[in-house]
């Protein structure tokens, strides 16, 4: 298992088009406010009007209901993403890495970095977290619909990588480990990014890459289902 350091990705520009139409300002402006208020507490109203439409039902209009508004930020920011991993993919082609684990995690997790507001805050990574903690699925890789085709290709690509472990146990390191980076943006952004705690950015996402890299690859060493917390196994 090789761990190098993470290389520097490409830059991804997220501050949207100038004047973007109605409906990316929807999704723009549903991304912050479900970011601050979370995806099943916040108005609908509220989110028309911040995005600056005369229609209370505007987000209904567009896109129907609130998963569907949901649906579309998780679709719009994984399109949005699409170039950068295809970059990296043909990078790990040509430099025979794709059966390599911290690549392919590389290419999952680093391009949301960029995913950030003018002020550097990870609206983003705050909606993406809510959204995570909502899945139910055991299918490896399964986020609620089609992903785009370098997304999928690198999940496809991980899961052969992870072919030792059962789907169920795939999926759920996944997601907890794409919690594990989310949280290094919404808790650590500002503060190891200034340096204040004697710590840098950089130093503190590789370690976060160091422990996601080991707790998605180890080994699944469990011999049988342990008793549930605070209940006697030899009791009936």
């Amino acid at each position: 298992m090789s761990h190098k350091p993470s290389a520097r990705i490409p830059k991804l520009r997220t501050a949207e088009r100038e004047s973007p139409d109605a409906r990316t300002r929807l999704i723009l402006t549903g991304e912050v406010v479900f970011a601050e208020t979370g995806i099943h507490g916040a108005s609908m109203r509220e989110i028309a009007a911040k995005a600056g439409s005369g229609n209370h039902f505007a987000v209904q209009y567009h896109f129907g209901t609130r998963e569907g508004l949901v649906d579309a930020i998780f679709n719009y920011r994984m399109e949005q993403m699409e170039p950068v991993r295809g970059r990296m993919l043909a990078a790990a082609t040509a430099a025979g890495r794709l059966k390599d684990a911290r690549s392919l995690i590389n290419m999952v997790m680093l391009p949301q970095l960029e995913l950030e507001d003018a002020e550097g805050n990870h609206s983003y990574a705050r909606f993406l977290s809510q959204y995570l903690l909502d899945i139910r699925s055991t299918e490896f890789g399964d986020f609620g619909g089609p992903l785009p085709p370098n997304l999928a290709r690198t999940l496809e690509l991980m899961r052969a990588r992870l072919d030792y472990l059962p789907g169920a146990v795939a999926q759920r390191r996944l997601i907890s480990a794409s919690l594990m980076f989310l949280n290094i943006l919404v808790r650590h952004h500002g503060l190891v990014r200034d340096n204040k705690n004697g710590e840098s950015f950089g130093a503190a996402l590789e370690d976060t890459m160091e422990q996601i890299v080991v707790s998605i690859c180890m080994p699944l060493r469990l011999e049988k289902t342990p008793a549930p917390l605070g209940r006697d196994p030899k009791a009936h």
